[in-house]
């Protein structure tokens, strides 16, 4: 597809930055999902209490309270299923608040996925030596992931789930009311995404051979990621499993440089913070406000195999390289 011939997405929000959600949500002194926590005084998703505040929740079943606690379906997912697995991980944890409400936002995959993909990819590196193998069954249990998620709700995108777009006047406030719905999933897919993940991540890597890479893997490399960070993120590979949902490669990015953000900030909430945003705003230049992979690279890949050739090929290393060009330090 031609991406100066797109018309505009009805996502793009470009130019619609609303400075009333940004201030209602910064004087909240919350993030995403965290309007709820206008009633829980003291408590934000910063929280430098948040060992106390989490003692004595140590089951999948306290999805619940995770997410009111944490603040993010994203971060609470990534925790839960973290916290199973017996490696918890604060900082790359609250750095993926952003992808709540879709990527900043905007809508597209709900943070739920965003979350639990990025827990598979981090317990994918501990089971693996080998790299090809880690990203290889990273993608695999984010397929898995993202099919018994659309098998309950019917969509993988934040906006078709709630109904809110929160780039509308108000939308926070909508939020409010409906945030019961939204604990609700949290807490029906918290035990399922974690048997899913375990079972696929149980498997024995067949069938593929030789390098594996995944577009979101190279992109946060290009930004000084380690090895077990270019794993994590492996599975937001071509739109999220392969699928040609949004841009798995910008959400990488979002994410390493909130880590950055994270680090200089360990009082603050980085749901809303400059590195990502100023991120998005380059992505946005590039692609011309497009965000489904499937459109950016005019293709849906049928295989792990036929993504790693595209990549290979140079399939999407000018977007990649413009990605990796807003690294903070």
């Amino acid at each position: 597809m031609n991406l100066e011939e797109n018309t505009c997405n009805p996502l793009n929000v470009s130019e619609q930055k609303n400075i009333g959600r940004r201030q209602f949500l910064n004087k909240c002194s919350t993030c995403a999902a965290g309007v709820i926590l206008l009633a829980v005084p003291g408590v934000t998703a910063a929280s430098k209490n948040s060992v106390s505040i989490l003692q004595g929740l140590n089951d999948i079943k306290d999805a619940k309270k995770i997410f009111i606690k944490k603040g993010t379906c994203s971060q609470a997912l990534f925790f839960l299923l973290n916290r199973e697995f017996g490696h918890i991980k604060d900082i790359e944890e609250r750095a993926i608040d952003p992808l709540a409400g879709g990527i900043m936002q905007h809508g597209y995959q709900c943070g739920i996925l965003w979350g639990s993909a990025m827990a598979a990819g981090a317990e994918s590196y501990r089971r693996h030596n080998d790299q090809s193998q880690a990203i290889t069954q990273s993608i695999k249990a984010t397929q898995q992931i993202l099919e018994a998620f659309v098998k309950k709700t019917k969509t993988a995108n934040c906006i078709e789930i709630t109904n809110i777009d929160f780039t509308k006047r108000f939308s926070m406030l909508k939020a409010i009311f409906n945030m019961g719905d939204c604990l609700r999933l949290v807490d029906k897919m918290a035990p399922k995404l974690l048997e899913v993940t375990r079972e696929s991540l149980s498997k024995t890597p067949i069938g593929l051979s030789g390098q594996i890479l995944s577009c979101a893997s190279e992109t946060v490399g290009k930004m000084g990621a380690n090895d077990e960070e270019m794993v994590m993120v492996a599975g937001f590979a071509g739109g999220l499993g392969l699928s040609g949902n949004a841009c798995g490669a910008l959400s990488a990015a979002i994410w390493k440089n909130t880590i950055s953000w994270c680090r200089k900030n360990p009082e603050k909430s980085p749901f809303f913070n400059e590195d990502g945003e100023n991120t998005i705003r380059v992505f946005e230049e590039a692609t011309g406000s497009e965000f489904l992979c499937s459109k950016i690279t005019g293709k849906t890949f049928k295989s792990i195999s036929d993504h790693t050739e595209y990549i290979k090929c140079g399939g999407c290393e000018k977007l990649i390289n413009t990605l990796a060009q807003t690294k903070v330090s």
